[in-house]
């Protein structure tokens, strides 16, 4: 019995992939015919020999998205793609404790300085 529902879980696993690598190949095509290949943020330019290191960016990181003008999709490079969702994550992150407001220092490590500074004068 637990084989049985493990291979369905298997079938449906890889369903959901084949689902996925389906669209992703649908809107990169569209892309790649939309865009001139050229990384959006470094300029790099790609060929045929390299057109795998070009990846489809979707502007407002959802990949379901995907209209057919190609206004939320960008080319960019591994490298960069890589970048900007990291970017991404970190920012999601924010600021830990958003309600209270930032205050500026109020420390100044200078405050007696000129104080201190008398001695030497004479010297």
């Amino acid at each position: 019995m637990p084989s049985n529902s493990s291979d369905k879980l298997d079938r449906a696993v890889a369903q959901a992939r084949a689902a996925r690598d389906d669209r992703e190949k649908g809107y990169r095509e569209k892309a790649l015919k939309l865009y001139p290949w050229v990384c959006g943020r470094c300029g790099r330019e790609f060929e045929r020999k390299n057109i795998s290191q070009l990846t489809v960016h979707h502007r407002d990181h959802n990949h379901d998205n995907n209209p057919s003008d190609g206004s939320n999709w960008e080319l960019l490079c591994l490298y960069c793609h890589d970048n900007e969702h990291s970017r991404y994550l970190d920012a999601s992150y924010g600021d830990v404790i958003p309600d209270k407001q930032k205050s500026a220092a109020t420390h100044n490590p200078f405050e007696k300085l000129a104080e201190m500074m008398k001695g030497y004068k004479d010297n």
